[in-house]
């Protein structure tokens, strides 16, 4: 399913937008030197994707708190102990909620450190909570640096590490990685060469426009091009934006910065004694105690707790107020669930994708179908998927013999029923035992080995027979539901016909 938004426009006045579901597997690169526009790109896609994401920012300057209003983001303040920021991670991807992990008032080094810590404990999650986060990194250049600098060993790596994992490796556990920098010299060659999809702005530096015009497949003699951008205007390309390289002037936003460009503003009138007024001391100076520069006070770990429990609010500026959504039969609500699931497996590549990122997908359907009622839980998404991947049809499902089928089902663990109801089905209906290749599908791989230990399983755990007729061709018995499969060849290739004509 896509789910584009509205970036900005191109040189002919139509609208540019951006694939999310593409973005969220092939990542992000903006480029621009200081006051070309970066932090007005980022704050426009995390606008107009805030409705269908969660989004953690990692913010060197705190620029991006101002979204906690208008959409519901928590603040982290990073001025918090490892174990303290390690939980806050955790909870967030548990608990999905969009987050601004504000770095301001810290040292660079301890900036790297915190947001290196963060980004770690996101990667690391348990498997039932990858769902899908948009982590934008700005200034990454801060987090990513191509040489070591001023700062020790440690946090480099820490950082460094980080960062690598979220654009290398993270696209498996959820993670989207967004990051931005002004001089692509200054940024790791590796995490930069993940990105597949790339915003670049005005530059000036020979060996950042030569670099930028590479990544583009462009000619380094139009690479001067970049040189001539005007604020807000980038060159995208990737598959989540355009297939050639596209201008754009990036939208308007709906909420701003708390740091503004300078303005020039008039001088004073110049005053006549004006030596003694600056090389006067005040009387109070001396008694006046030193300003120092603020740092961030962090909040006690109970509030962001408190936070993470709250509901989140809906954006109002991007969706129109809802209308009361209809009552709907139990039953009538239960087909339109079952008819979302059959859509989502209609894509030959469902079998093999992981049920969070399948869940994000449903829950999506479901809030543009307006199906009313509470949203299913995570497990009881993957029971539906389970039965729905089974390929039983009505008929069967409302039999007594399916029902006992359902619960002896519930024996194995979650990610296993899809397997054990696939070969329940076939003995209930008398069907060809199903062959390893749809028994490897079913539980979302390829090997053939992995399916007969599967069934192995089965059996030592007394749940079914293997056996085999005269020919050689296998047959499952489940002695528990007095019905086995008809013979089947255990190393028949997939047919995904036979597999639709089986379940009709």
């Amino acid at each position: 399913m896509k789910v584009g938004i509205d970036m900005g426009t191109a040189s002919d006045g139509a609208s540019v937008p951006l694939d999310i579901e593409e973005l969220l597997a092939t990542r992000l690169l903006v480029q621009g030197n200081s006051g070309s526009g970066k932090s007005h790109l980022l704050r426009r896609l995390l606008e107009q994707s805030a409705p269908w994401v969660q989004q953690c920012i990692i913010d060197p300057e705190g620029d991006f708190v101002t979204l906690a209003d208008k959409f519901g983001h928590v603040v982290i303040e990073g001025e918090r102990t490892e174990a303290e920021l390690i939980g806050i991670a955790t909870r967030i991807r548990q608990h999905r909620v969009s987050c601004v992990l504000s770095l301001e008032g810290l040292d660079i080094e301890q900036q790297m450190r915190n947001a290196g810590i963060f980004l770690n404990a996101m990667f690391d999650a348990d498997r039932d909570y990858w769902y899908p986060v948009l982590v934008v990194v700005d200034e990454a250049q801060m987090f990513a640096p191509s040489v070591a600098g001023d700062v020790s060993e440690e946090a480099r790596k820490i950082s460094l590490g980080a960062m690598t994992n979220l654009m290398c490796r993270g696209r498996k556990r959820g993670l989207a990685g967004v990051i931005a920098t002004q001089r692509l010299a200054k940024l790791a060659k590796n995490v930069a060469a993940e990105a597949s999809n790339f915003l670049m702005g005005r530059t000036f530096l020979d060996i950042d426009m030569a670099r930028a015009a590479d990544l583009l497949g462009m000619d380094r003699r139009t690479a001067e091009m970049f040189r001539d951008l005007k604020r807000g205007s980038f060159v995208a390309l990737g598959p989540a934006l355009s297939r050639r390289p596209l201008p754009v002037t990036i939208g308007n936003v709906e909420t701003s910065a708390r740091s503004t460009s300078p303005k020039l503003t008039p001088l004073p009138e110049a005053v006549a004694d004006v030596e003694d007024l600056i090389f006067t001391p005040d009387p109070e100076e001396l008694s006046r105690p030193i300003v120092r520069r603020p740092s961030a006070q962090p909040r006690p770990a109970t509030d962001i707790l408190a936070e993470l429990s709250r509901p989140r609010p809906e954006p109002t500026a991007l969706i129109e107020p809802r209308a009361p959504v209809p009552e709907m039969p139990a039953g009538e609500r239960e087909a339109l669930l079952d008819g979302l699931l059959a859509e989502i497996l209609e894509n030959p590549e469902a079998a093999f994708r992981a049920d969070a990122e399948l869940f994000q997908d449903f829950l999506v359907r479901c809030r543009i179908r307006r199906v009313p009622g509470a949203p299913l839980s995570l497990s009881a998404f993957r029971r539906k998927m389970a039965v729905a991947r089974s390929g039983v049809d009505a008929e069967t499902a409302a039999t007594e013999i399916w029902a006992s089928a359902l619960e002896l089902s519930r024996r194995v663990t979650e990610d296993l029923q899809g397997v054990f109801l696939l070969v329940a089905q076939s003995a209930v209906r008398g069907l060809p035992c199903p062959s390893d290749a749809m028994i490897a599908r079913a539980y979302g791989t390829h090997s053939a080995r992995r399916a007969r230990r599967l069934l192995g399983y089965f059996e030592e755990q007394g749940l079914i027979v293997v056996h085999s007729d005269l020919s050689g061709k296998r047959i499952v018995a489940f002695p528990d539901l007095q019905a086995e499969t008809a013979p089947g060849a255990a190393d028949a290739a997939y047919d995904d016909a036979r597999s639709r004509s089986a379940a009709e």
